[in-house]
């Protein structure tokens, strides 16, 4: 996949990567990291949220496309492996994605990261965005399970006595946290994640998907418009929003539709 010689133009020069959270979508985030190894661009760091932190993890150790995909059949089970559990508050245990995610980053620790890697999750006491860098001196492993601790779903992830979870509470597209003037962000809960309105598609009374489906479009509207806000501080930002309005945030098994449709382009 190609890009415009404008945007391949921007991206010559140092710039930030930021890939959004979002669930299944963020697989779309793949799309990504291969249009640029296909145009031989490389950004300087890499900042994710949630999913766009797992793929962003991955990518910062240099990972290549396929190796980032053999990664993403593995936890497209991700619900099939999770054992039920309630215990603070959560649906599901974490120790099946903690062995996966140590298989994937091992002992490695965010400095390690061969891409300068920053990390988003949320202080479950403050609510404000903790972002996880070089200086943290925190394992990769720790820090991405932090960022995807989806309350009620995941249980709180406990880092130096205080409690994180996933980031997109704060920050679902952390373009705020770059340090450099020039953007590439990917933002997989963008104006392409939802479609127009249709009292049909949700017209099952009392039925049990169509009340997930009208709390998943009014979470995709919440986090447009927080990221809608972050953007308009930024000028020199080239904006990705994957085509993803087809597929559900947990649907995390269509991962080849996933990434077939949606494409950059």
């Amino acid at each position: 996949m190609n890009i415009s010689e404008k945007t391949n133009k921007q991206l010559k020069n140092d710039f930030s990567l930021v890939l959004s959270g979002g669930g299944a979508l963020g697989i779309a985030h793949l799309n990504i990291i291969r249009m640029l190894e296909k145009n031989r661009l490389k950004p300087k760091e890499v900042i994710g949220t949630s999913m766009g932190a797992i793929l962003g993890a991955c990518y910062a150790l240099n990972y290549t496309d396929k190796e980032i995909y053999q990664f993403i059949q593995k936890f497209s089970n991700i619900f099939k492996w999770g054992k039920i559990s309630f215990s603070q508050g959560s649906l599901l245990a974490t120790d099946k994605i903690e062995e996966l995610f140590y298989v994937l980053y091992g002992d490695k620790k965010i400095s390690d990261a061969d891409i300068r890697l920053k990390i988003v999750a949320t202080d479950f006491n403050t609510s404000e965005a903790m972002v996880f860098d070089q200086s943290s001196d925190l394992r990769i492993k720790d820090a991405v399970l932090a960022s995807m601790a989806i309350p009620g779903i995941f249980p709180p992830v406990k880092i130096a006595d205080k409690y994180y979870v996933d980031g997109f509470i704060a920050s679902n597209l952390p373009v705020e946290y770059a340090d450099y003037e020039q953007l590439l962000a990917s933002n997989v809960l963008g104006k392409n994640s939802f479609k127009p309105y249709q009292e049909k598609d949700y017209h099952f009374f009392g039925h049990t998907k169509a009340v997930i489906a009208m709390l998943e479009r009014s979470v995709r509207l919440t986090m447009y418009n927080k990221a809608q806000e972050s953007l308009r501080s930024h000028s020199n930002i080239v904006l990705i929003e994957p085509e993803v309005s087809d597929f559900k945030t947990y649907e995390f098994h269509k991962y080849e539709e996933i990434l077939s449709k949606c494409s950059p382009e």
